[in-house]
């Protein structure tokens, strides 16, 4: 169904990590998997298996984190069905924690799916408002509130294009989320800037990927042949 190439880079154009992005279906379930690799050795891996009959539902979601890249090595595994949640990390000590347990998760869970759901949401509702699950490392549920913006615009071969801004806030809730802004943890707004029409497409996508991290931005990348691959041979 889908396979891309993804480049990620700091805010100051230096690559970290190439990537790639594929989505394949499964009789009624789609398997999304997400991978960056990162030049110091790091990997970043998310897969996330769905449904999308009437709605987007997750099924499960399986997240990997570690190497120097991350603060916190996180190997992160739900099941939407049966609510069990594990969490296996170690700190920049090599201090490892592990956590099981069972969590009522809600039907709109989003990990793994923010550019699944970006393609389907309407540009002109207001604000749309998801759950997803953070581990930090105990896991816990907040509410993503998408809300469209102003994308400006791109081109392409010489050709102008206008792009679908979204603005992503995570809204903690309850004491924590009146805290966190004051002592610092509040985390920062996810930017992702799509093309619409018929086959709405994520273009560039900037955001935290672990609790008080940079801001990375991650784009789509095209293939650069070898010079000798260019000519054909005679």
């Amino acid at each position: 169904m889908l396979h891309g190439f993804l480049i990620l880079r700091d805010l100051d154009n230096t690559i970290l990590a190439s990537g790639e992005v594929s989505q394949v279906g499964h009789g009624d379930l789609v398997t999304s998997v997400l991978v960056f690799h990162f030049k110091d050795g790091s990997i970043h891996e998310e897969t996330a298996v769905f449904t999308q009959r009437t709605s987007i539902q997750l099924s499960t979601y399986h997240l990997v984190q570690r190497g120097k890249s991350f603060r916190r090595s996180t190997d992160l595994t739900v099941n939407v069905r049966t609510g069990k949640v594990t969490v296996i990390s170690q700190d920049e000590k090599g201090k490892e924690e592990s956590i099981n347990t069972y969590l009522k998760l809600p039907n709109d869970l989003a990990n793994g799916l923010t550019k699944v759901l970006l393609d389907n949401v309407d540009p002109k509702t207001a604000k749309t408002t998801v759950s997803m699950l953070v581990a930090t490392p105990k896991p816990r549920i907040v509410k993503l509130e998408i809300t469209p913006e102003s994308g400006g615009s791109f081109s392409v071969a010489g050709v102008s294009h206008e792009a679908q801004g979204f603005v992503v806030k995570i809204r903690i809730g309850g004491i924590s989320g009146v805290v966190a802004p004051v002592v610092g943890k509040q985390p920062s707004d996810i930017h992702a800037w799509m093309i619409g029409g018929k086959a709405p497409s994520l273009l560039k996508f900037e955001a935290q990927l672990y609790e008080g991290g940079p801001i990375w931005r991650i784009e789509m990348a095209s293939p650069v042949w070898a010079q000798n691959e260019l000519m054909h041979k005679k």
